[in-house]
């Protein structure tokens, strides 16, 4: 590349507005939470329980995020900042750390820490700009941050929330150690109820990501009045958000793409109490017959094998235990665990033609 060409498209990226770019990104409903300033606003009135946050407003958020990319890793891509007004003059940070690992991450905690440095130490420097040492005078103050955990896993949370019990020896020099406490959101904490008495849009995003098989939604009870207020109150934005969280929950559930165009239309047309009252007669089992009997069709095509090793590779990128596969393929359940056998020495790529590979390995051997 000639030296101008290189100066042209540097000029132009610096033009262009940076995006958060990760491989890794976990598309998932807590994303889609702390992205909108509506649903952002809904939890930090009705689920952080602090007086000073109960009349924050959607037009109160601005998403800073784009600021503190440096700050980002791979797996912390989901994370978020938030400058929020409190006052016409006064302002907080709220940062959300966003765990979709079923194992608990006790290193959070380090992390805020990082991250809550690395605030106050650009707030600082733009206070610096506008005021040449005002940093160093008496009445100069750095403005509070809010750190949070939002977990979805089904384990118990068992990391301290205390950042203190990450160092050693941290009684011993306690005067001389930072300390604080993160505010854990773990999901699986709140109840039904409680969710249905939060009666928000929020509420329901966060009571559909609970859902894992079809006998969990077939025992909801979902009061009409609940899901009246939000499709008569929701915004187009917020009741989009719901829409997408439904279509990954019949995904999971291989609900056909169809039917789940079907089914999600009815949100966009604020038919909620409908959509859930036509899921519940959904069936299922035989919705799952027909997809076995459709990949059995394809598989006849490209190989039996092949496509069982395709489908199992595919499952276990999107974090599929082998149990979870079998539920739906017991029939072949000898050909999947041998697949599964071959595939881990793969993880996490699951490459299938070296899968294949492995496999005739083992059979010639």
């Amino acid at each position: 590349m000639s030296r101008q060409k290189k100066l042209e498209k540097e000029k132009k990226q610096q033009k262009e507005p940076k995006q958060i770019r990760n491989s890794k990104v976990h598309d998932s409903s807590s994303k889609l939470i702390f992205g909108n300033a509506e649903l952002c606003s809904q939890f930090l009135r009705n689920y952080m329980d602090m007086p000073i946050l109960c009349n924050i407003r959607a037009e109160d958020i601005e998403d800073v995020s784009e600021r503190y990319i440096p700050m980002f890793t791979e797996e912390r891509n989901s994370d978020t900042v938030k400058r929020i007004k409190i006052t016409e003059k006064d302002t907080f940070y709220f940062i959300s750390l966003i765990e979709h690992k079923t194992k608990v991450d006790y290193n959070v905690s380090m992390q805020l820490l990082r991250y809550m440095v690395y605030i106050w130490e650009d707030y600082e420097k733009e206070m610096e700009r506008q005021h040449k040492g005002i940093s160093r005078t008496k009445g100069f103050r750095y403005p509070p941050i809010l750190p949070v955990v939002y977990y979805e896993g089904k384990e118990y949370w068992s990391a301290s929330g205390n950042f203190k019990e990450r160092i050693l020896f941290n009684k011993a020099f306690e005067p001389f150690t930072p300390g604080f406490f993160y505010k854990l959101i773990q999901l699986n904490s709140y109840s039904i109820e409680e969710l249905f008495e939060k009666n928000d849009e929020l509420s329901l995003v966060m009571l559909l990501n609970r859902i894992q098989n079809m006998e969990e939604f077939r025992e909801l009870n979902i009061p009409k009045d609940y899901l009246k207020n939000i499709s008569e109150h929701g915004t187009d934005e917020t009741l989009n958000i719901i829409g997408k969280v439904i279509a990954a929950m019949l995904r999971h559930l291989q609900v056909s793409e169809e039917e789940i165009a079907d089914f999600t239309g009815q949100v966009k047309e604020k038919k909620m109490s409908e959509l859930f009252e036509n899921f519940k007669g959904y069936n299922l089992p035989e919705a799952r017959k027909k997809a076995r009997e459709a990949g059995r069709e394809e598989g006849r095509k490209e190989g039996e094998e092949y496509f069982l090793i395709r489908m199992v590779c595919k499952m276990l990128r999107k974090g599929k235990a082998i149990a979870e596969i079998l539920e739906d393929w017991e029939e072949e359940r000898s050909i999947i665990e041998e697949i599964y056998r071959a595939a881990q020495s793969f993880a996490p790529n699951y490459d299938v033609e070296e899968v294949r590979k492995a496999m005739k390995h083992r059979a010639e051997n």
